[in-house]
Order: C-alpha cells, then sequence, then structure tokens
C-alpha cells in the first residue's frame, strides 16, 4: 500500500465504498457527517492513505507522527499481522466463522476478502459502533456466493448485545469454532479489567478450537515516543493506553497461545515486508490462542 490521495482513491475502488463527500444523500438520518473532534478510526484511516476523514482527524495525524514518528509503519504492521493470522487461522486450522469487533473503516483487504480467499464458504460478523462505519458498512458486506457476511453496530463492552444479536446467531453456527477478531481494540479501553471481563464473556460461548486474535500498543521497546504518543491522544480525546507484555499475555488467560507467543506484530510469522521491520517501528504487541 502507498501513502496519499491515489493509495485512498484506489482503496475506496477496491472495496466499493462511497467517500463521505458523497455519502449524505444515503446515510442514516441519525449520522453526523461533520465533526470537529478527531476519531481513531478517521485517524487509522488518513494516515493509510484514506479519504474518509475530517481537518480534525488529521490535525491529530500530524501530532500523532511528530510524537510516534513510525506510526504509519506501525499501522500498516498491525494491518499485515490481521492479514497474516486471519490467513493462518483458515489455511491451517480450519476456522471458517470470524467475529471481528472494532472493524473500523474498510481497507482493502478486510478480513472476510482474506478467508474467503482460503475457503469461500467463510462466514465474518463484522462490529463496530462508529456511525461513520456504518455508512459504509455494505463494503463489508460483498461476501463470495458460498459464504455470508454481517454488520452489527454494537459496542466491544457491551458483549451481551454481541452474543445475542440475531446477526450473530443467523451467521454462526456456535457448535463449530469461531475466531475472535480484537485488532486495535483493546488499547482504547484504559480498565485492564473491563478488557479481561468483556474478553472472557465473548469467549465462554465459544466452542472448543475457538480462537483470539488481538493486537494493542505497547511502550516497551520505545518508552520515550509511545509515551509522548499516548499524552497526544489522550489530549485529542482518545484514551488510548500502552500495555506491557505481561499485561497482554494476561488477556489470554485460560487459552492455549500459538507459537510464538506475544510479540510485536512484525514478528508473528513475519511474511518479507513485516521482516524487514526493526523493533523500534512497530508499537503493537500481537498474539494468537485457541481454546482448548
Amino acid at each position: 500500500m502507498t501513502d496519499g490521495d491515489d493509495a485512498g482513491q484506489d482503496i475506496g475502488s477496491v472495496v466499493g465504498w462511497i467517500p463521505l463527500s458523497s455519502a449524505v444523500d444515503w446515510a442514516p438520518p441519525n449520522v453526523d457527517l461533520k465533526s470537529d473532534v478527531a476519531h481513531s478510526a478517521r485517524v487509522y484511516d488518513y494516515i493509510l492513505g484514506g479519504k474518509d476523514n475530517f481537518p480534525a482527524d488529521r490535525a491529530a495525524a500530524g501530532e500523532f507522527t511528530r510524537s510516534l514518528p513510525n506510526l504509519p509503519t506501525s499501522m500498516r504492521a498491525n494491518r499485515n499481522f490481521m492479514v497474516r493470522s486471519a490467513r493462518v487461522l483458515a489455511a491451517k486450522h480450519g476456522i471458517r466463522q470470524f467475529l471481528d469487533i472494532g472493524t473500523g473503516l474498510p481497507t482493502a483487504p478486510n478480513l472476510h476478502e482474506v478467508v474467503q480467499q482460503v475457503a469461500p464458504e467463510s462466514r465474518v460478523v463484522y462490529v463496530d459502533n462508529d456511525p461513520i462505519v456504518l455508512v459504509h458498512a455494505r463494503a463489508l458486506l460483498t461476501s463470495a456466493p458460498e459464504g455470508r457476511t454481517a454488520y452489527l453496530d454494537a459496542d466491544f463492552t457491551d458483549p451481551g448485545a454481541i452474543l445475542e444479536s440475531e446477526q450473530l446467531r443467523d451467521t454462526f453456527d456456535l457448535r463449530r469454532p469461531v475466531a475472535l477478531s480484537l485488532i486495535a481494540i483493546v488499547h482504547f479501553i484504559p480498565d485492564d479489567g473491563v478488557v479481561q471481563t468483556v474478553i472472557d464473556q465473548l469467549m465462554a460461548p465459544l466452542p472448543p478450537g475457538s480462537m483470539l486474535a488481538l493486537t494493542t500498543t505497547t511502550a516497551d521497546f520505545t518508552p520515550d515516543e509511545v509515551n509522548a504518543g499516548v499524552a497526544a491522544y489522550r489530549a485529542n480525546g482518545i484514551p488510548l493506553t500502552a500495555r506491557d507484555r505481561g499485561t497482554v499475555e494476561g488477556f489470554f488467560k485460560g487459552l492455549d497461545l500459538l507459537d510464538p507467543g506475544v510479540v510485536l506484530a512484525h514478528r508473528w510469522h513475519p511474511d518479507e515486508e513485516a521482516a524487514a521491520l526493526s523493533d523500534r517501528q512497530v508499537y503493537m504487541y500481537s498474539g494468537v490462542a485457541r481454546k482448548p
């Protein structure tokens, strides 16, 4: 992926979403398409070259990258981990059902595109509580004919609403393993106990063989940069939290971590792109674990 306006246009043409400037006519009436407050999903979109962002998001991104000079690289490494781990879960572990919470704005390749390339019958339920993501949800519903995708407007901290939703129950067979994907979401929940409780509740009804894939911010390798970045995020109203390896490992309690355990995102079964990165360029821990 390249940076800049051309990259955003190319991504949009691939996944078929409509830029915010064009979305007004068909957006739900409760969706505010104007904002002077930065939002993490739109900042992510801007840094990765997308067009679905506002001046406040672009200004915040400038502040963040001054503190975190490798933030664009780290974000791409995080996205690359999502692609690699999803492919491994589908190809090596036979997972055919994926629950992706904190989906964010559509960015090629989306999760269903990755896993349905391996197994077209794969099913994905996307979950997010950002109304801007809701506007673009149709880009997440372009399933292969053999499989299925669904979108749920819900919050990570309300696992009951997710598990009891019609979208999940109609899409998944909960007698079969499910991969729970929590990519770059738990670092926006400051309370470790809340994160652990929600993960436990989400994993509880899933059958043995289900998986948890997770990434979250850490300051273990570049403390000065990341701590300054956390302060910048919080100053813009985004409650980013950096965690150490031990805390992140704790989120997988009761599960069997797959090799190589909790590592920086580019260190988890790296491809050529990931292997070229140094530990100072990536601010994200990652891990995948199996429910026994």
